[in-house]
């Protein structure tokens, strides 16, 4: 594969690009981040967000709640599940070693997307209010299990699928038709719910990064960094995968085992984000594209520090652009997440087919 002579003894000038390029997505990252604080209906000056941020007596009380209690969950929300997506996208992308593969083109968001409905849509009072406060972490929990269970059919079943065929785009394919049915059968149980659950559940499609508090985050973080902490453990594993699963077991690597462990972590990644978030379109695809142009290369030893930045980054920046409405005229309205990480994924979308049809990606 092409991918292979950007993965053999990268020149000095290459690792040097690779240094610089992910230094400068730690500042960006930094700054994004700073700047989620403080903007929402009510912009706060700097000096407050930080005040607020280490407790100073000089902080407000009001700005201090707002900050810590409203903004702060929200930004580090969506710099994990920007992180989770993003690394779930790459998994995928070396794994069927297609350019398009990411957890909802494969079918993984819908799986998970069908196991929320399960829950949400069919159960009784208790889970009915998933998304209110006072539900605590016992049906959170469940709701995420029932996410994650979805999200591992959805890829089991594509996996198994892919073994019948040979070409790429099949599998691809055949992930886009698991994603169809998913939603065909959740369209069913939309169409008997009751309004309450059904106004829930739409609001849930639009995705948010502000539904995760304190309580949530307990369940949220550790299982986003257990998925992230699989996909750094396993950056040699990925590597060999890029040059074939032949190669990679003459190599000694248990292709089969590497498999189901990359099977895992991007359906903990993709169902935690999708219970938790909703299904957040395109940073899946978008993100590990976006840095492999950054860096020149194919090395998932500067891949996944890199896609983790940059997926923050996106999804600071699509939570910074949704809530330019309330930005403006003091509201609580927003434009809903998932049409901004579209606008921002579609046209990577269409410059990697367009690289594609040229033979230009590599990995």
């Amino acid at each position: 594969m092409k991918a292979s002579s950007k993965l053999v003894a990268p020149h000095a000038s290459g690792q040097s690009r690779q240094s610089v390029v992910i230094a400068s997505m730690v500042v960006v990252l930094l700054a994004m981040f700073l700047l989620s604080l403080a903007i929402s209906s009510v912009w706060l000056p700097l000096h407050q967000v930080f005040a607020a941020l280490t407790g100073s007596d000089a902080a407000e009380s009001s700005i201090r709640a707002v900050i810590q209690d409203v903004r702060l969950p929200r930004s580090l929300t969506a710099i994990l599940a920007g992180a989770a997506l993003g690394i779930a996208g790459l998994q995928m992308q070396t794994l069927f070693r297609n350019p398009l593969a990411d957890p909802y083109a494969l079918g993984i968001a819908s799986g998970a997307s069908l196991g929320v409905a399960l829950v949400l849509l069919t159960s009784g009072a208790i889970v009915s209010d998933v998304f209110a406060s006072s539900l605590g972490l016992a049906g959170d929990a469940m709701v995420t299990v029932a996410s994650i269970a979805g999200a591992a059919l959805a890829i089991v079943v594509v996996l198994g699928l892919s073994n019948r065929v040979e070409n790429p785009a099949t599998v691809l394919i055949l992930g886009l038709m698991f994603g169809y049915a998913a939603q065909a059968f959740v369209t069913v149980l939309v169409a008997g719910t009751d309004p309450d659950k059904l106004q829930r559940w739409v609001a849930w499609g639009f995705g948010s990064f502000s539904g995760v508090n304190w309580s949530r985050m307990a369940i949220f973080a550790p299982l986003v960094l257990a998925g992230l902490a699989i996909s750094v453990a396993t950056i040699k594993q990925l590597n060999a995968l890029l040059l074939g699963e032949n190669y990679a077991g003459s190599m000694g690597l248990n292709v089969r085992r590497m498999r189901l462990l990359t099977i895992a972590g991007a359906s903990v990644l993709g169902g935690v984000v999708t219970a938790f978030c909703g299904p957040v379109a395109f940073l899946g695809i978008a993100i590990p594209h976006m840095c492999r142009g950054l860096l020149g290369t194919s090395d998932h030893r500067s891949l996944v520090p890199a896609t983790i930045l940059m997926g923050g980054i996106v999804a600071l920046t699509a939570q910074i652009v949704s809530l330019v409405p309330s930005l403006f005229d003091g509201s609580s309205g927003v434009f809903p997440l998932n049409a901004v990480t579209s606008l921002i994924g579609a046209p990577v979308v269409v410059i990697v087919l367009m690289r594609t049809r040229r033979g230009a990606f590599a990995g």
